[in-house]
């Protein structure tokens, strides 16, 4: 059987079976599926991708997105899980659910994906701040098995030891991969030896660390490691992610090479907007969503266009407001609009059209959008 659900695009689910379940720390758990022959297709995806799992929790129907732990090689589907509340519909589904039980499970989504690159040396440094490590170490498993000459660095924070989920798991890795893999764990509140691996991941922290640690370069001794860095992942929360991907920015990281997971809702652009745009007052607004037309106007253009129309109440599909995540992904079919960072749209889907609601500025009195893409 198979169901489907708009959620910003239509997602299609499958029941799968519960085949593992594990309590991690205590208020994170594990679930692992494995993929039946007939839906492998469904199921295929890259590393840094995630799941929405469908289930029922307090009475109601609930679906949440969980990032895969699992690499592709690994023919499954391994879900890290963070319980936020006991009252919570994930409280509910660690509860309720377990080995052997099924539960409809979305196809994999997501952009926080790297082209592989198995042939060239490359270096990879990465920030992850609690649950965040869970697209991370899909990334990380996936690289050390097809990219044989890419090394990489993790720089993982938590508030204590009790709190570090995966550390086996992580410390394994860098035992096997010790030669390509270097792993440094952080704590915000708990003391360490060291006070360098005190506090949290933001923008000190980081000067510290391109000082400190990826400072001299073994493969190359006129230049840093710093220097040598290819791509960022960052994943946690939204702060974290602002702090650390400007900061990266700004010690000489492309924008296009800083690549960020949000595990919250998130209001803020995460680099400040540069530009300045002409006012335009009381602009048109004309979209289609799941078949039905609407139509408003927007008093001006100094907010984008997701904001206000969630202001005006209108049912807009959208998650981090930051560009990010891409549920917010329409086709701009009239008008124009300036589209400001984004970490979700392919140069290609611009061409075609496409924009982000909520990283788009209206630069005409009047526009058009199709939020149904397929």
């Amino acid at each position: 059987m198979e169901q489907q659900i708009y959620k910003g695009k239509l997602i299609q689910f499958h029941p799968l079976k519960v085949t593992k379940k594990e309590q991690l720390t205590k208020n994170t758990f594990s679930l692992e599926f494995d993929i039946p022959g007939n839906l492998q297709e469904n199921f295929k995806f890259e590393a840094g991708q995630y799941v929405s799992i469908k289930f029922i929790a307090n009475g109601q129907e609930v679906i949440n997105d969980y990032s895969m732990t699992s690499a592709p090689y690994e023919k499954k589907i391994s879900l890290g899980i963070k319980v936020n509340s006991s009252k919570g519909a994930t409280s509910e589904l660690f509860r309720n659910y377990n080995v052997g039980d099924e539960l409809m499970v979305g196809e994999p989504s997501g952009r926080f994906t790297l082209v592989s690159k198995p042939s060239e040396f490359r270096t990879i440094v990465a920030f992850a701040a609690g649950i965040g490590i869970t697209p991370i170490l899909s990334h990380f498993k996936n690289i050390l098995h097809t990219e044989p000459r890419t090394r990489l660095f993790l720089f993982f924070g938590n508030k204590s030891s009790e709190e570090l989920i995966y550390r086996q798991q992580l410390d394994h890795l860098a035992k096997i991969w010790g030669e390509r893999l270097q792993i440094f764990y952080f704590f915000s509140q708990e003391k360490t030896k060291d006070q360098f691996f005190f506090g949290r991941l933001d923008e000190k922290k980081l000067n510290l660390i391109i000082n400190q640690i990826l400072h001299l370069d073994d493969t190359d001794e006129e230049s840093t490691i710093w220097d040598a860095v290819d791509e960022v992942l960052i994943c946690g929360k939204g702060e974290m992610i602002k702090s650390l991907a400007n900061a990266c920015y700004h010690h000489g990281i492309p924008k296009k090479n800083i690549h960020f997971e949000l595990f919250e809702e998130y209001n803020d652009d995460i680099y400040p907007v540069e530009k300045e745009f002409p006012l335009i007052e009381n602009v048109e607004v004309v979209f289609k969503m799941l078949g039905k037309a609407y139509e408003t106007h927007l008093p001006d253009n100094k907010e984008k266009i997701l904001q206000q129309l969630l202001i005006q109440k209108f049912p807009v599909p959208y998650s981090c407001k930051s560009g990010i995540c891409g549920s917010c992904e329409c086709y701009l079919e009239e008008g124009e609009v300036e589209l400001l960072e984004n970490e979700y749209l392919t140069e290609k889907e611009e061409a075609q059209g496409k924009i982000l609601a909520c990283m788009s500025i209206v630069k005409s009195k009047k526009i058009k959008l199709n939020f149904d893409l397929s």
